[in-house]
């Protein structure tokens, strides 16, 4: 086992790796996604909804991941995915985020477009449309937060880095 590093250095990297784009990238895309699913799991929801909650919790707890082991500077101990491999598995897993959160903003609009009728205040029943309207502009954030992440871990691959800060 390597030594471990004193405190002061490990405090200035986790510092550094939050003032990192990636760090600031990964924090929106948890902070999204979880706006994302705590929008439609404090409400009624039905049908295809399914998938996106499914999408949105499944991320999520794959990115918290990913920033938690990145930030304690830990990614050499997942085994096959760590090490020199870490960059292409943060971008491997933002790539299967953005595709998988494409589907679901288009669940999401079709379902706001489906209660568009009663957004209107003379409508007196419960009605979902605000909640998938909310639901819809947190997918497309945190869809568009990876489709980021894509492109910066895409250009640091095409330069031939290997770390990830």
């Amino acid at each position: 086992m390597p030594p471990q590093p004193d405190q002061p250095q490990v405090r200035k990297n986790i510092l550094k790796f939050l003032k990192s784009f990636l760090g600031i990238i990964r924090i929106l895309q948890i902070v999204f996604g979880a706006g994302l699913w705590v929008t439609i799991a404090a409400n009624k929801y039905e049908g295809s909804i399914h998938f996106v909650l499914f999408v949105a919790v499944l991320f999520w707890l794959l990115t918290l991941a990913l920033f938690f082991l990145t930030l304690l500077d830990k990614q050499d101990l997942v085994p096959l995915l760590g090490g020199e491999r870490w960059l292409c598995t943060n971008l491997a897993h933002d790539v299967a985020a953005a595709v998988l959160y494409l589907p679901a903003i288009g669940v999401m609009i079709y379902k706001t477009d489906r209660n568009s009728y009663c957004n209107l205040d003379l409508y007196k029943h419960h009605c979902l449309y605000k909640v998938y309207l909310t639901a819809a502009v947190f997918a497309c954030l945190c869809c568009l937060v990876y489709i980021v992440s894509v492109i910066y871990g895409a250009c640091r691959k095409c330069r031939g880095e290997q770390t990830v800060i």
